[in-house]
């Protein structure tokens, strides 16, 4: 029985696929080594800004780059950014169901309040745990697990869901359940290979979780 849902927020249920890439694509064109490709940026995405950058661009510091990459994504942000199909009726029937939700991320705190908000979903969500809240991000087991102990809730009965490999490797290390998403711009099959509990094919699935025998 799941009680409690956990949600990854860039790539699953805030497609914010599209702003990322062009956000990459603007400060690495502008401060080099140069614009990447969409399949170069993709394999990266799910990890920390600061992670990501240096893996494009090999520099340990790379300070100039998120800042460049914060300024245009905050400018392009309310534009770019939507609900992944199904996600504000599935997350207010879950609500009704009297399920406990929460926010696992790799986002800073202010940019996840602000898609957050401007969706209306804060209302539900009991929990957030950022990247600015934790010392080891995810796929450190730390996120969840501090999600975990803020909610008070059992980690049998939590289902941890995301888009990406270090969405499914937490959770699992968290002692949680894991679903990954097959929207996912990483594809279906390269989240399989990580072991998650479920495949969700789209955000109804799971409300077929949730639903009491």
């Amino acid at each position: 029985m799941i009680k409690t849902v956990l949600f990854d927020l860039d790539g699953t249920i805030i497609d914010t696929n599209e702003l990322i890439i062009s956000s990459f694509i603007h400060v690495l064109n502008e401060l080099g080594p140069g614009a990447l490709s969409r399949e170069e940026i993709i394999p990266h995405m799910g990890g920390t800004l600061e992670q990501q950058m240096q893996a494009f661009t090999g520099k340990p510091d790379v300070a100039e780059y998120v800042t460049g990459y914060r300024a245009y994504n905050s400018v392009h942000h309310d534009d770019m950014v939507k609900p992944f199909p199904g996600v504000m009726d599935v997350v207010k029937k879950l609500h009704e169901q009297g399920i406990r939700m929460g926010v696992v991320t790799t986002k800073i705190r202010p940019s996840t309040l602000r898609v957050l908000e401007q969706f209306d979903l804060l209302k539900y969500m009991e929990t957030i745990v950022t990247v600015s809240d934790v010392t080891h991000p995810k796929p450190h087991p730390e996120p969840v697990l501090t999600a975990v102990e803020q909610l008070q809730v059992n980690p049998s009965e939590t289902l941890m869901v995301g888009d990406s490999p270090v969405d499914i490797q937490s959770a699992k290390a968290a002692g949680v359940k894991a679903a990954g998403v097959a929207w996912s711009l990483k594809g279906e099959a390269k989240l399989r290979e990580y072991g998650p509990d479920y495949i969700l094919h789209d955000m109804h699935d799971i409300l077929t979780l949730t639903k009491k025998e």
